[in-house]
């Protein structure tokens, strides 16, 4: 069973029993606009779906998942994940937080937590992310936690009928260690 601690933040293993807070927090048409995956509406049980095909993928070493909680209340505010591609020894980082959670630092703490995770436990050599334009808390969240600006993909993908820029921002394992000697 993996752990991380923060602050304010306990970052654990996916469980079956968050599939029903996935499914409301998911839901909102809010969180699922900045995203390329969350479904809206979001369909009863393809919370469950969601969580069994990420144990597969974990298992097979493709990626490390976490439920992201507050230690205040034992809380589930969001996911965080990195999709681990070994033959570059880099990962994909993604998450996602509850509306009601927005705006309070959580997904801050915790993507500094996962970053550290990635480097310091995955031996990654970079973790890279991707945003929509239009959506700054996103970026702003790469940003505050030393990921670098590296380029837009112009009208790289297409959600909810519409044609949208992604914002690409990367950290390599060498520039996280020297910022955090």
């Amino acid at each position: 069973m993996k752990m991380i601690k923060t602050e304010r933040l306990i970052l654990r293993d996916l469980s079956y029993g968050d599939a029903e807070n996935i499914e409301e927090l998911a839901g909102d048409y809010d969180v699922a606009k900045t995203t390329l995956t969350i479904p809206h509406p979001y369909p009863k049980g393809v919370a469950q779906e969601f969580i069994a095909s990420m144990k597969i993928a974990e298992s097979e070493g493709k990626v490390v998942i976490f439920s992201i909680e507050r230690k205040e209340d034992s809380s589930f505010i969001g996911i965080i994940n990195i999709n681990i591609q070994k033959n570059y020894h880099r990962g994909e980082l993604a998450y996602w937080i509850g509306k009601p959670y927005w705006g309070k630092g959580y997904g801050t703490e915790a993507t500094k937590a996962i970053i550290e995770y990635g480097f310091e436990k995955l031996d990654l050599n970079k973790i890279f992310a991707t945003s929509f334009t239009n959506n700054p808390g996103s970026w702003r969240i790469m940003e505050k936690c030393g990921l670098k600006h590296e380029g837009i993909l112009r009208q790289h993908v297409k959600r909810l009928g519409e044609y949208i820029d992604l914002t690409y921002y990367g950290l390599l394992k060498d520039e996280y260690l020297n910022t955090n000697k």
